[in-house]
């Protein structure tokens, strides 16, 4: 899904000198010779020029390292296209973060300094402003959510600075940091929304316009709040507005897609969590304008397709991208696929590797589905003997990933079927042709978020007794206690007639729960779900539910 270049206010492109080399560093000299382009019957727009002089003026080296811009020669071929890595990942705290958080803090009088800083973050940002801090020599106060994961915790601590845990998401830490700012006099150094820190991410396009010195098609970068595309959009439209500037978000947090296509701010009722670099429900108020006036457009990538694009760093460089450090290769990807590009150059925003250890394994089984080598199917098949071996015979010589089966009745069985794919989508889309052909009932749970996440991992059968059960798939913190807070919840008003949960390795846990529910009481049992707090989605007309789990198909 994109969203095409958006109406409004046009681009404002900058005369580039005569004598700048192409894709060259923009000497600070020759500042002043540049004139802004105005749109018909309007006066000059300062935003270009402003943000041009703001990010060569920017003070980011004292921390940050000039990160290499480097090849992908396995995605390169695959694709067709050459692809540039600018790996921010590479930066002393794994992630671009710390530019904008020293940009800022430099930039603060004595007077500021003397009194301190603040910010709210349960991951980058916060290491960026703890190292921009000690680099200063000022203190540093970092509020995080209590459900932080303790290897998060100790890195900012490693930095030196303070830490309060306060509440459970970031929302209620960034309120309470902004409260502590006014009582104490601190400084509240915003992870996106503020000029100078927009100016420190867009230091990152002045260095791939100098390090690149031919031509570049296209710039994909991830956004959360939108600072870092914003930053390098106006530093690129500035010089060389041909350069295509595409923006990607993960499909369940598209916070700037949203409010692009409503033409202004949307706040999103709930963000997914996979990604929680890019996990923002409402972008900034100056990152919006920049967008606006400078992005081409927005691609929206799913779960699997970030977690094949971790693979697809991971084999042309060996490390291990965070979520939101893939997404731009993720948005690549899908940007390629569906415009048909080869021959043209291309750069993806590494842009973090702060990767929990324990999500690798549900990276890993995520992979194959967002690289389309593995199909997840639900099949019906007679409940005979040599009824599974001539289901396996129509495979032919394709590998089966995995195979679930619970007897339910003497007529017919179902199956939980995973199988490897050779050939990607139409591949899969063959062998549904041949088994259908044969007179198998198949369903395609490829994109099945339910199936994925729990059916696959869980033996279990229809259960015909249960009149009023009803399916919901819940997210709730990862913290101590969070758990057997749902069940006493739930457990102690309403029967739980059946439960997966299964730890992810991320600061949520998703649990699958079916629970009876008399029609006399759903009323209330809805206004409990909401004082409840709980992220949920109801299951109950889910396929996969009633092929396996329900009461039938």
């Amino acid at each position: 899904m994109s969203l095409a270049a958006h109406p409004g206010l046009p681009v404002q492109p900058i005369a580039t000198p005569a004598g700048l080399p192409q894709h060259g560093a923009f000497p600070q000299s020759l500042l002043h010779r540049c004139a802004v382009r105005a749109p018909p019957s309007s006066r000059p727009h300062p935003v270009t020029h402003d943000y041009l002089e703001r990010i060569l003026k920017a003070r980011v080296y004292d921390v940050a390292i000039e990160s290499p811009l480097e090849p992908a020669p396995r995605l390169s071929r695959r694709l067709q296209n050459a692809v540039l890595f600018k790996r921010e990942d590479l930066q002393p705290v794994f992630s671009f973060k710390l530019r904008g958080a020293y940009n800022k803090i430099a930039g603060l009088t004595d007077e500021q300094a003397a009194r301190g800083v603040t910010c709210a973050s349960a991951g980058n940002h916060a290491q960026g402003v703890a190292l921009a801090a000690r680099r200063r020599g000022i203190k540093a106060l970092i509020v995080m959510p209590r459900i932080t994961p303790q290897i998060k915790v100790q890195a900012v601590l490693d930095l030196g600075a303070e830490i309060e845990l306060h509440g459970d998401d970031f929302d209620a830490a960034n309120e309470h940091a902004l409260g502590v700012a006014r009582e104490r006099g601190l400084t509240f150094i915003h992870p996106f929304d503020d000029p100078e820190v927009i100016a420190g991410q867009g230091t990152i396009a002045m260095e791939i316009l100098r390090q690149h010195s031919g031509r570049l098609d296209a710039i994909f970068v991830p956004i959360g709040g939108g600072g870092l595309i914003a930053g390098i959009a106006a530093y690129v439209k500035a010089l060389y507005p041909e350069i295509r500037i595409v923006g990607v978000e993960p499909a369940d947090a598209a916070s700037m897609y949203e409010s692009l296509k409503a033409g202004a701010r949307v706040t999103l009722p709930r963000v997914g969590i996979f990604a929680d670099g890019v996990a923002v429900k409402r972008v900034g108020e100056e990152t919006f304008r920049l967008a606006q006036r400078h992005v081409d457009e927005i691609v929206l990538v799913s779960t699997d397709e970030i977690c094949a694009a971790i693979q697809d760093i991971f084999e042309d460089t060996r490390s291990i991208a965070e979520p939101a450090g893939a997404v731009a290769v993720a948005g690549l990807k899908q940007w390629v696929a569906r415009e048909g590009a080869t021959g043209r150059t291309f750069v993806t925003l590494n842009c973090g590797a702060n990767m929990n250890f324990d999500r690798l394994r549900h990276v890993a089984e995520r992979a194959d589905l967002g690289q389309q080598r593995e199909a997840l199917f639900a099949v019906e098949i007679p409940e005979r003997p040599g009824s599974f071996r001539a289901f396996c015979a129509m495979l032919g010589d394709r590998n089966v990933t995995e195979f679930n089966y619970r007897y339910a009745d003497a007529r017919r069985a179902q199956i939980f079927v995973g199988v490897a794919l050779g050939r990607g989508r139409a591949e899969k889309d063959r062998l549904l042709a041949q088994l259908e052909g044969a007179g198998y009932r198949v369903l395609d749970m490829s994109d099945n978020e339910m199936a994925k996440l729990h059916v696959r991992y869980m033996v279990g059968g229809p259960a015909p007794g249960l009149v009023h059960e009803r399916l919901f798939r819940f997210e709730f913190p990862e913290r101590p206690g969070a758990l057997l807070r749902f069940l006493e919840a739930v457990g102690s008003q309403w029967n739980i007639s059946l439960f997966h949960y299964r730890n992810h390795g991320s600061d949520y846990g998703r649990v699958l729960a079916g629970i009876e529910v008399a029609p006399a009481s759903e009323a209330e049992f809805l206004r409990h779900l909401r004082e409840l707090g709980y992220a949920y989605t109801e299951e109950t007309a889910n396929p996969a539910y009633r092929i396996f789990l329900g009461r039938g198909a």
